[in-house]
């Protein structure tokens, strides 16, 4: 709203010619990042006291040797707030005329309501296990992931140019690999399922989740600055996307609500973001990697989220299903670590390192071409 008001500010009135600041995605980013952190810190409070006074607390689950009686009556849907304070910040900053901005809501809206059905089940039943079954989550995932894929290959409303839609990029090559053409649809379903479910698995200790999500939407968005300006786009040698660049001041906002959930969510977390929090965010990223054609740098920036995937499969299908036993002490893998003997805080702190080096490893893609 901020940015169309101050917009036709500037265009009619001569003396308001200092709101032309306003039109800088820089700056609308930094103020992005500022306010959803801003709105995390002064509704955080709030919030978690209305969650536990509503008895929306968390049971978490038996571990054998781990204990988790500390965190038992802990509010859950504590992603409510991240969610509020990326919604705010992106109403308030960004272009809301602009394609790549109406896909990013309609993944917001989407995923808010699959977590929150989700987290209700498991609140209502007070057990961690009666939440939507994992066929369900898959179905919804996957039906958002067909709806975007049409969007995305549909000429007439899709956000980028048809000659570069059905394209398929790899980092530290300047050129795609092969045009998939439509074959590129059940390919976004896969990238919708597979990123959305790696960042939900990671969401298992205090503060695990949020930092490594701050780190890969931070590259995000600056890749999304790149893309979508034409100097710089060519420059580096990489595709222009028109208004993609606006994803920027989004990846600002979700960055800002992931540092100030952290606030709360640091141990000993005074709240869990639930899956509201986690598959919302999982579907953001995983959008995200689509609309900027960037698919194949999750690996790199989101490997904690690859490894904990790959953590979870490799014991469920190859050990418990194929080999009948385990091969992981506990899957997903931060779970393993912390049986191997390994504090939680030192587990999770670790990863937030790891995860900030993958960052600048793949932030070193944008020159390394």
């Amino acid at each position: 709203m901020l940015y169309h008001l101050t917009t036709y500010l500037y265009d009619t009135i001569d003396a308001l010619s200092f709101l032309r600041l306003f039109q800088y995605l820089s700056f609308r980013a930094i103020c992005s990042a500022l306010t959803a952190f801003v709105i995390t810190l002064l509704f955080g409070e709030r919030l978690i006291r209305l969650l536990y006074v509503n008895h929306i607390r968390d049971n978490p689950r038996s571990y054998d040797i781990l204990s988790t009686a500390s965190k038992a009556g802990t509010p859950v849907m504590g992603g409510l707030l991240i969610i509020l304070a990326i919604f705010t910040s992106t109403i308030l900053w960004c272009d809301l005329l602009n394609r790549f901005t109406g896909i990013f809501f309609l993944a917001l809206i989407c995923f808010t309501v699959f977590g929150a059905v989700d987290d209700y089940k498991k609140v209502k039943h007070k057990d961690n296990d009666r939440g939507l079954s994992q066929k369900t989550k898959l179905l919804c995932q996957a039906g958002y992931g067909l709806v975007l894929g049409i969007i995305f290959l549909t000429p007439d409303i899709s956000p980028v140019k048809v000659e570069i839609a059905s394209q398929l990029y790899i980092p530290f090559l300047k050129v795609s690999i092969v045009d998939l053409g439509w074959w590129y649809l059940p390919f976004i379903v896969f990238v919708v399922v597979s990123i959305t479910n790696a960042v939900n698995f990671a969401d298992g200790l205090d503060g695990l989740t949020v930092v490594p999500v701050a780190f890969t939407i931070g590259v995000y968005g600056v890749f999304a600055y790149v893309i979508g300006n034409a100097i710089h786009s060519n420059y580096l040698q990489f595709f222009y996307l028109p208004g993609s660049g606006e994803l920027t001041v989004v990846c600002a906002a979700i960055f800002g609500a992931c540092l100030g959930f952290l606030w709360y969510n640091a141990y000993p977390a005074q709240v869990f973001m639930g899956d509201i929090g986690a598959m919302t965010l999982g579907g953001i990223v995983s959008t995200m990697a689509v609309l900027l054609k960037q698919e194949f740098l999750f690996l790199i920036v989101g490997g904690i989220f690859v490894v904990e995937a790959f953590s979870v499969l490799i014991q469920e299908k190859i050990g418990i299903n194929w080999l009948g036993k385990r091969i992981f002490y506990r899957a997903p893998i931060h779970h393993g670590l912390q049986y191997s003997g390994l504090a939680e805080t030192k587990v999770v702190i670790r990863f937030w390192i790891i995860a900030g080096i993958l960052a600048l490893i793949g932030l070193s893609t944008l020159k390394i071409r």
